[in-house]
């Protein structure tokens, strides 16, 4: 072929592709105005006259030890950006002049737990908070504001003729409107490694999130230790979808993660999901099995087929000792049991199994959480109902006490395509384009649960089509942003049109990061 041919087929191919799917906006570069850099929006913002200026000699100061995390973590986020050598670090009643400054105040009443006020005056930036998770979230938006090539890893030193790096003086004052902000990672599907749900627990911590729902247990795979049946790692652990090698944690390698996660003030939330998606359990122990006999390893995405046999007591001295060893090394106050989609049971001996595993749960001082499935089921005060299916209402569990954390499919479920073209997700419950998965209201969304039940929202990531931490970031990013900041900022103020431009904004910090976003047409990226 000659090369001209060849340019003019190469053009023609271009054309016909650029017809099949919007090319995404792309805004040139400019100034971004600070109010723009935000995600999640915080309730007040307001600038100030002057600039405060970033040096080498910048120490970064903490006046309580407990606050002394967050000021490692923004010394360490700034660090080569400024000069050659990581700033210094100090707890000290006392900062200097011109020092950034984590500050604990006793102002509880008006930022609770989570809120902080971070000013940026010339002489130097505060951020206020009465809790280390507030001084935490007041950091991760004072990162935001900063430039996000500082988010690359090997950033070098700048040059001594460099202009410095300067922030407009202003101030913030925020707290969050849901104290539940949360994410679900199934690694039950396909297998992630301990470095992998890490790296989900950084991207979760950027946008303010706070639990960390681990879908631990499934058809496909049993992915964490019990050392009394060991069995359900050796064998339930040893395959995925798909036939690939599986995996497992250890109690040791958990129990990392869980540090981890709580080092960033996310709570791990633990999911042995029971009574149905048991395949990985039934086949590694025959005795769970109504019949005496473990059926073979399970690596398709079918659902409802398989139930633990809910009449024998064997039944119970699993779970309760899954259920102890699993909580034993989870300090947070959930855990999770599942009980969706069970197709082999009658009503009653549903009901009579998610009442009897309660019990179990309460016992290792848990809050017990389910599927919205439980809800018709005797709740104690203090169950949580994840709300899942969008027809159907967790109402009659809100009138038992129960709390509510909403995941509508189509809103909140992350797994779903973009699009009819994305390569990879499910569609079963509908395209979730990111406006979809932003302009909606929690409290809208159920007939019979007011906004006072609810716990807040959490984005499940469905692995079925997943294979990789690259495919989690494709799918999540950017709808998880979307809600961080449902959980986060008030209804009265989230704006989708607003929102679209801020989060353009984020797609520069995504590729300094190395996220593997999907660059949504809607979306101005910049």
């Amino acid at each position: 072929m000659a090369r001209s041919s060849y340019f003019v087929l190469i053009i023609a191919l271009a054309i016909v592709a650029c017809g099949r799917r919007p090319a995404p906006t792309v805004t040139p570069a400019a100034p971004i105005a600070p109010a723009q850099r935000l995600v999640p929006m915080p309730v007040e913002m307001a600038l100030r006259d002057g600039l405060y200026t970033f040096t080498p000699t910048t120490l970064v100061a903490a006046t309580s030890p407990d606050f002394a995390f967050s000021a490692r973590f923004l010394a360490d986020h700034i660090g080569q950006a400024v000069g050659p050598d990581p700033l210094k670090v100090e707890v000290t009643a006392t900062p200097p002049g011109g020092a950034i400054t984590i500050r604990q105040t006793a102002d509880d009443a008006a930022l609770g737990e989570e809120g902080y006020v971070l000013e940026v005056r010339p002489e130097g930036i505060t951020i206020l908070a009465a809790r280390p998770a507030g001084a935490f979230y007041g950091v991760q938006t004072l990162r935001q504001l900063l430039p996000p090539a500082w988010e690359y890893e090997a950033l070098r030193p700048p040059r001594k003729s460099a202009p410095p790096v300067t922030l407009p003086a202003m101030e913030i004052t925020d707290r969050p409107r849901f104290e539940w902000r949360g994410a679900m990672l199934d690694v039950s599907r396909h297998f992630l490694s301990v470095d992998e749900v890490k790296r989900y627990v950084d991207l979760m911590a950027l946008h303010k999130l706070n639990r960390l729902h681990l879908h631990l247990a499934d058809d496909q795979g049993w992915r964490i230790e019990i050392t009394s049946w060991p069995n359900l790692t050796t064998h339930g652990g040893s395959t995925e979808v798909g036939g690939g090698p599986g995996g497992f944690y250890t109690q040791a390698e958990y129990s990392d993660i869980v540090r981890y996660a709580a080092d960033r003030f996310i709570t791990i939330v633990p999911e042995i999901d029971m009574p149905g998606h048991t395949n990985a359990a039934l086949s590694s122990y025959p005795e769970l099995n109504c019949d005496g006999v473990a059926p073979p390893l399970y690596t398709g995405t079918e659902v409802g087929f398989s139930t633990l046999c809910v009449d024998k007591e064997i039944t119970y001295k699993f779970i309760e000792d899954v259920v102890r060893e699993i909580s034993k090394v989870t300090p947070g106050p959930y855990f999770h049991v599942g009980g969706d989609e069970v197709e082999k049971l009658t009503d009653e001996q549903y009901r009579r199994f998610i009442e009897r595993v309660q019990g179990i749960v309460q016992l290792q001082g848990k809050r017990m959480i389910g599927w919205d499935e439980i809800a018709p089921a005797n709740l104690q005060p203090g169950a949580i109902v994840q709300h899942w299916r969008p027809k159907t209402t967790p109402a009659e569990a809100v009138g038992k006490g129960a709390k509510v954390i909403m995941s509508v499919a189509n809103r909140a479920y992350i797994d779903m395509k973009y699009d009819a073209n994305t390569p990879i997700g499910l569609t079963w419950a509908g395209i979730v384009d990111v406006k979809t998965s932003y302009d909606w209201n929690p409290a809208d969304e159920a007939p019979g649960v007011p906004e006072a039940a609810l716990l807040g929202v959490e984005a499940p990531l469905w692995a079925e089509t997943i294979a990789s931490i690259r495919d989690v970031e494709f799918l999540a990013f950017p709808r998880l942003a979307a809600i961080a900041e449902i959980g986060w900022s008030r209804q009265r103020d989230r704006d989708w049109d607003d929102f679209r431009v801020r989060l353009g904004s984020q797609g520069s910090r995504w590729v300094a990061l190395g996220v593997n976003f999907y660059r949504a047409p809607e979306i101005p990226w910049r």
